[in-house]
């Protein structure tokens, strides 16, 4: 039989502030006037969870939920499956309480994330190609030992630990309206919405909650819609850290009752918002605690007063964060690729370089083709990988070629 939860209260989002401060920071909230002004918003606030010990905001549920147990319960020792933050919070908060913690993770998890668990204490065990197959071992392990598992969003004191969030914020700008929020089980915007919403409530004044979810793993949209936890197909999503396939029971409710609206944003839109946190505002921020920023960048946030969002998170693998900069400066048309048909004569190498640098870019590789099948005898393909200041830029550079007499083709094959 399932165990049925109870939405945390106000009461109980207070009285987990004390407790996880025990281990956490009281993480900067910062201020963005480029997205205030993209927003047309007096102010925009960036919760900085991403510089949080452990790097996400997973402690302050994990340590709260453990904080609850009892001493026999200790003495068994806790459970959790996680590929990621969820693992590295259970494995730190653990620890602080001295409590043995086994973390079950699938097989092919990232290597940095593997070594942070294994730095803060846990034993580690690598179990399932994916998460579904992890997660029955953990279980199977808990009858086994009667262990306490820990879920990373489905239980009211991770709830309301993670609510804590949302109280930091308004004690730092009572004057937010608007909270933006990543979603994956729905833990973090559960508990930040209630937690802003009955303190709003109380103080009697506005607020209002919108989650984003990655549009390849977007459970929460369908499961409003039908009234009910749904389970979908996800599809890969550089945001891993909120790619879940269904709600959980308790967040769901939650979310139905205190969340105004959910968006959703592409993988496109996640790594422009990750090249725009660290060029404007020097914050390395993973793919799901992006999740809001790009939102914004999207245009899928309507606001008018002071509006926030939280970067749940900073670990992204140095790989990961190199692929994704190079995707989001080509998806903010930032890095383009051009494809020239040229005449197959000499000089016309040269001439195209003389055109691109007249209109002030940058070529930084170049691929000359003169044998694929699909050109005629008489030409050659040239394809130029060129830096550009943005959309209208790399038009304007697309069209100086053109204007040249090139047939100019950005991003395709003929």
């Amino acid at each position: 039989m399932t165990e049925q939860f109870v939405a945390p209260g106000l009461e109980e989002f207070e009285a987990a502030l004390p407790i996880v401060h025990r281990v956490t920071q009281r993480t900067p909230l910062e201020t963005s006037r480029y997205l205030a002004e993209i927003l047309g918003v007096p102010t925009v606030y960036l919760k900085c969870e991403n510089l949080q010990r452990t790097g996400a905001y997973k402690l302050r549920g994990a340590y709260n939920r453990l904080s609850q147990l009892t001493e026999e319960e200790r003495a068994r020792g806790v459970v959790a499956a996680s590929a990621g933050n969820h693992a590295q919070g259970v494995a730190f908060a653990a620890r602080e309480l001295g409590i043995k913690a086994t973390i079950f993770t699938p097989l092919g998890v990232a290597l940095p994330k593997l070594q942070a668990t294994r730095n803060y204490g846990a034993d580690v065990v690598l179990e399932g190609q994916i998460f579904d197959e992890t997660n029955v071992a953990a279980q199977a392990f808990v009858r086994e030992t009667g262990a306490t598992f820990i879920p990373p969003f489905d239980h009211p004191a991770v709830i309301a630990g993670q609510g804590t969030v949302a109280l930091e914020m308004l004690e730092a700008a009572p004057d937010i309206e608007t909270i933006v929020v990543p979603i994956g089980g729905g833990g973090l915007i559960s508990g930040v919405a209630a937690a802003a919403k009955l303190r709003a409530e109380r103080e009697g004044r506005p607020m209002r909650i919108i989650g984003v979810q990655a549009e390849n793993a977007s459970p929460f949209v369908r499961s409003i819609v039908a009234g009910h936890p749904v389970t979908v197909k996800t599809k890969p999503t550089i945001a891993d850290g909120i790619a879940v396939a269904r709600p959980g029971d308790l967040t769901f409710e939650m979310v139905r009752d205190y969340v105004d609206e959910i968006v959703t944003v592409s993988d496109d839109d996640i790594a422009r918002a990750i090249v725009v946190l660290l060029e404007r505002a020097k914050l390395v921020v993973e793919p799901a605690g992006a999740a809001g920023v790009a939102a914004m960048l999207a245009g899928k946030i309507n606001a008018s007063g002071p509006t926030a969002t939280i970067l749940s998170g900073g670990n992204i693998d140095p790989l990961l964060l190199q692929r994704v900069i190079g995707h989001g400066l080509a998806a903010s048309a930032r890095y383009m690729k051009l494809r020239i048909l040229l005449p197959d004569i000499p000089g016309q190498l040269v001439r195209t370089a003389s055109i691109v640098a007249e209109a002030n870019a940058n070529v930084v590789e170049v691929i000359h083709t003169r044998h694929a099948t699909e050109l005629p005898i008489s030409e050659v393909e040239l394809e130029l990988h060129i830096e550009t200041r943005g959309h209208e830029h790399g038009e304007a550079v697309a069209q100086a070629l053109r204007d040249a007499g090139y047939t100019v083709r950005v991003g395709e094959k003929y």
